[in-house]
């Protein structure tokens, strides 16, 4: 997968740094925001053990960073096939210019830009304090997606996911699904049934991985603004085998496997490695929000529009 190398990177779409982010732990006070974060970030970033020493332990170190825009390497699609930081950012802008058109003409309700935020080490948000060791979330309270880059080499290191540009665009996309299930009013269910194979917490994140194979669907064939090319250019096999990849390194079964060499289904927030794969699968081959609707859906193991 590439990038059209003459679409132009807004400097001002995705903002770098913020804080100070105390470091260690996400403050779960303040309503629902901080624990809904916990929910859909716990297994994303790391294992279910360590990660949770993290968000309740005792570092505390202060990471203060003063937000500001893009670095100057990050100008067009020739930079985001070439550095991380730039792809993020111009997948957000593809992302925009999907959602803004379909999720009006599919639900009725007109699409708001979420705010984008990469940081390294700690960073402060409207759902509490975080570290990179949770990985990318997204905080419904201040509707911002929060991404440490790093954690796009620790998915190909530590959880073995394949290193390829969609395998990182996956993840971005998945986050801003989250932030439409927001602009639906479905986010909320995830705190409510928190933990089990058929749980709500699991639905939540496997139709956010359904949003993530839609964008997948429309992002090589809607033109960017003001252009008559789409952002990406058209996706071949092996980049849906990378998305693939990133899906199934981050199922349940698989990181409860690697960290404690079993896996209890009881525990699952986020589904299996398969249940990942067919929902971004899913999203891919029908291009539409209802056919996501994990929450109605007799099993999470077999989709309805798979069958």
């Amino acid at each position: 997968m590439t990038f059209n190398e003459g679409m132009q990177i807004d400097p001002d779409r995705v903002s770098v740094g913020g804080g100070p982010g105390r470091g260690g732990k996400i403050a779960l006070g303040g309503g629902a925001g901080g624990l809904i974060v916990l929910v859909l970030a716990l297994l994303l970033g790391g294992d279910p053990g360590s990660l949770l020493g993290d968000l309740t332990g005792a570092q505390d170190s202060q990471v203060a960073q003063a937000p500001g825009g893009l670095p100057e390497h990050c100008t067009d699609g020739a930079s985001a096939n070439k550095y991380v930081d730039c792809r993020v950012a111009l997948t957000i802008q593809s992302l925009d210019s999907v959602w803004a058109p379909e999720l009006p003409k599919q639900t009725g309700q007109r699409y708001v830009e979420p705010k984008v935020r990469m940081f390294s080490g700690a960073i402060s948000t409207g759902c509490g304090n975080a570290t990179s060791a949770v990985g990318p979330f997204y905080c419904p309270a201040d509707q911002s997606a929060y991404f440490d880059v790093s954690f796009f080499q620790e998915l190909v290191d530590r959880f073995g996911a394949s290193g390829g540009p969609l395998a990182q665009e996956y993840v971005v996309a998945h986050e801003i699904g989250h932030h439409i299930q927001n602009q639906l009013g479905d986010i909320d269910r995830a705190q409510r049934d928190p933990q089990g194979a058929n749980s709500a917490a699991v639905r939540t994140e496997l139709q956010a991985d359904c949003y993530a194979g839609l964008w997948a669907h429309f992002a090589d064939k809607t033109p960017a603004p003001g252009s008559n090319q789409p952002f990406l250019k058209p996706l071949s096999d092996n980049d849906i085998r990378d998305a693939l990849s990133a899906a199934s390194a981050v199922g349940d079964d698989r990181i409860q496997q690697a960290a404690r060499g079993r896996v209890n289904p009881e525990a699952w927030t986020h589904g299996s490695s398969e249940q990942r794969q067919k929902w971004f699968l899913t999203g891919y081959k029908t291009g539409q929000v209802k056919a996501c609707d994990t929450y109605s859906a007799p099993s999470v193991d077999n989709p309805p529009a798979l069958r």
